[in-house]
């Protein structure tokens, strides 16, 4: 039996992964919250999952790689920094971190790094997603995830063909580019749709999220299987076998 602790136990999603770890029937080691001391909880489990803040991931790392413990951080809203820290935590311990713990998500992210490698620039790529009114970061982690898919298959960085807002004149569309649309409202828990669009046809491929359950139970998947996983950086892709 894995002992999984969290970090951020008493949000939404950390409420959920209490749930799906007993669900999965492994041993919940624990949970802090805000201004709470990690060392000790990571002194207690064998794999910790940090859903708190970009502001604590500093002070997460410090106390998974001082005890010698995997952690996934599922964290959104992370900048360039957080992932330098992220690279030198991984020298030392394994960590998977991504934008998404959606298994389905993740899948989506294959087929869009699929598309975007075999369709031309004469495809352009639109990235619309849908989030819950409380949501304070756009793009989401998952709109980000799926722009570095389509960029990765086109073989570019994203940071570089990103257009992620239009206002007033913007002038045509320029070819090659990803964009992004952030809606916000209501209580949606995640919509996300990749519209791959050229003359006269369109696809677009989706994934819904009906309630939290999902991110959760693929957070607990992750974990389960980072545990006993060497120094390295990882993703849900490793999870999948893609």
């Amino acid at each position: 039996m894995t002992r999984l602790g969290i970090i951020g136990s008493g949000g939404r999603m950390g409420r959920a992964i209490a749930q799906a770890i007993a669900d999965a029937g492994h041993e919940l080691a624990g949970g802090v919250d805000r201004d709470e001391d990690v060392a000790p909880l990571a002194a207690a489990s064998d794999v910790l999952i940090d859903f708190s803040s970009p502001s604590a991931l500093e002070g997460n790392l410090d106390a998974a790689i001082a005890a010698g413990v995997p952690i996934l951080i599922g964290t959104t809203g992370l900048e360039e920094r957080h992932h330098w820290l992220i690279d030198q935590a991984a020298d030392k311990i394994a960590v998977l971190q991504t934008g998404n713990t959606s298994l389905g998500v993740n899948m989506l992210a294959f087929l869009v790094e699929e598309a975007a490698k075999r369709l031309g620039e004469d495809w352009d790529i639109e990235i619309i997603e849908t989030h819950h009114r409380m949501k304070v970061d756009a793009p989401s982690g998952t709109a980000l995830l799926l722009g570095e898919a389509a960029a990765r298959g086109r073989e570019v960085g994203l940071s570089n063909v990103a257009v992620r807002g239009r206002d007033g004149i913007t002038g045509a569309r320029e070819s090659g580019t990803i964009g992004f649309a952030a809606l916000r409202g209501g209580s949606v828990a995640g919509d996300h749709t990749v519209h791959f669009l050229a003359d006269n046809e369109r696809l677009s491929l989706s994934h819904i999220a009906e309630n939290r359950g999902i991110f959760a139970r693929g957070a607990v998947k992750g974990a389960l299987w980072l545990a006993g996983r060497p120094a390295g950086r990882y993703g849900m892709r490793e999870v999948l076998g893609l």
